[in-house]
């Protein structure tokens, strides 16, 4: 299947989704997760209207996407992965987004970085929803302090983020990150990849990340 195919194919399932929630579905951006996969790859998607790209690595994102930036003015790039503190400014710098805010130190290095380029991309606090060891996020517990740091330091979080335990049921960690975001003020959530955008958007994603849906396997 061509990856324009694999976009009509997810933009239905989403409306559809959005449809037994009796949302609208264009309360719900998609974000394609490019990770690993070439300029190549992704122009298709550009041309069939696609604007929103997702990135997992700084380093990875900065050789392919000035160019693609340079050719199609009104992307949206947004980084779903972990980052690093010593590279708070360059993220900053290239994207439009951040879903990985997670650690009062990075809460630190992000509003530096924002100060020193003047740039504001919408942040988002990764909770780690199923309170894995291995996986990165904010307790749970910790959200609270964690989003009064981040005040303290300036920068307005608008949304959380998650990615729910693998091969379990979905359904019960994205309600209870939409019930930390109602609890908390935050009108976005980021939450639902290729297995299970439609149950997220079912239970009020603003934002579903997905890859291979629309690419295919990794390259």
């Amino acid at each position: 299947m061509l990856e324009t195919e694999r976009l009509a194919e997810v933009r239905e399932r989403i409306a559809r989704a959005a449809k037994v929630a009796r949302r609208d579905s264009a309360d719900v951006t998609l974000i394609a997760v490019s990770k690993t996969h070439p300029p190549e790859a992704i122009v298709p998607l550009i041309e069939a209207g696609q604007r929103v790209f997702g990135e997992n690595r700084v380093q990875e994102a900065e050789a392919k996407w000035p160019a693609l930036a340079e050719r199609y003015e009104d992307l949206e790039l947004h980084l779903v992965g972990q980052l690093q503190s010593n590279k708070a400014e360059a993220a900053v710098r290239l994207f439009d987004a951040i879903h990985s805010v997670d650690r009062p130190s990075l809460v630190e290095a992000l509003a530096r970085a924002i100060d020193t380029t003047g740039r504001s991309p919408t942040l988002f606090v990764q909770v780690n929803i199923g309170d894995e060891p291995q996986k990165g996020g904010c307790e749970v517990a910790e959200l609270p302090a964690l989003l009064e740091r981040a005040h303290g330091a300036g920068l307005a979080i608008s949304g959380l983020m998650c990615v729910p335990p693998a091969s379990v049921e979905a359904a019960p960690y994205f309600a209870l990150l939409a019930k930390l975001g109602r609890d908390q003020g935050l009108p976005l959530l980021s939450m639902g990849m290729s297995d299970d955008f439609e149950t997220a958007v079912m239970l009020g994603a603003t934002h579903v990340r997905v890859g291979s849906a629309l690419f295919g396997a990794r390259a």
